[in-house]
């Protein structure tokens, strides 16, 4: 049998492993939300998307989140018209990425609230392990 504040540990880990990455997803997003093409025809930036999965973990008996994988959101590109733009089609009209940055930023607080609750979950835990060694000195 495990310890249930170290398998805390484990798990409040995992999720802020997978929430960094999920960050580092949605910053690219954002990062590239105007990246087009460099030529006419060239397809612009493709959202990425981050999937999870939960394994257990033997040694802690417990669930972990980890990351499943990073795919790409198959949503068609949007079309703005610049005939200047070096991608532009021969109509003017040049694809833009398909990135939401309304969507990317709810997605960036969201990730940003899970990470910060996993890590008061690691500290509170932490601080429960202190406290149990304290009182085994005593």
């Amino acid at each position: 049998m495990s310890d249930p504040l170290a398998a805390t540990l484990h798990i409040s880990a995992a999720g802020l492993r997978a929430q960094s990455e999920r960050l580092r997803v949605v910053s690219e997003n954002l990062a590239n939300a105007r990246s087009t093409g460099e030529t006419s025809g060239d397809d612009p930036y493709r959202r990425k998307t981050i999937t999870f999965e939960s394994e257990f973990d033997r040694a802690q008996q417990a669930n972990l989140v980890s990351v499943k994988g990073i795919g790409t959101d198959k949503a068609p590109f949007t079309v703005e018209y610049d005939p200047g733009h070096p991608a532009a089609d021969v109509d003017g009209y040049v694809k833009m990425p398909n990135v939401n940055t309304l969507l990317e930023l709810a997605d960036m607080r969201e990730t940003n609230r899970s990470y910060e609750a996993n890590l008061k979950v690691m500290t509170q835990a932490r601080e429960m392990v202190m406290r149990h060694i304290d009182l085994l000195r005593n």
